[in-house]
């Protein structure tokens, strides 16, 4: 998992669906400089969101523990 405290995930690559291992996490749309507000989502009892802004489709996969599918996708820490 990353190192922040919330995961966080970045649709960098474009694509429309990315898995995670996490039902609460941030969504920072691409990398800086072209990323939209970083926003808190929680798909509560749901198994995948949209993010409002990049319109990507988060779907939740336990078995990631925390990480994404592609792993390109998860914003480490600085």
């Amino acid at each position: 998992m990353s190192e922040h405290a919330i995961p966080h995930f970045h649709n960098q690559p474009g694509l429309a669906t990315i898995r995670i291992g996490a039902k609460a996490f941030k969504c920072i749309g691409a990398l800086p400089p072209f990323d939209h507000p970083h926003i808190y989502i929680d798909m509560g009892a749901e198994s995948e969101a949209l993010c409002p802004y990049c319109s990507t489709r988060y779907v939740y996969d336990p078995a990631l523990h925390g990480h994404a599918e592609p792993a390109e996708c998860e914003v480490k820490a600085a």
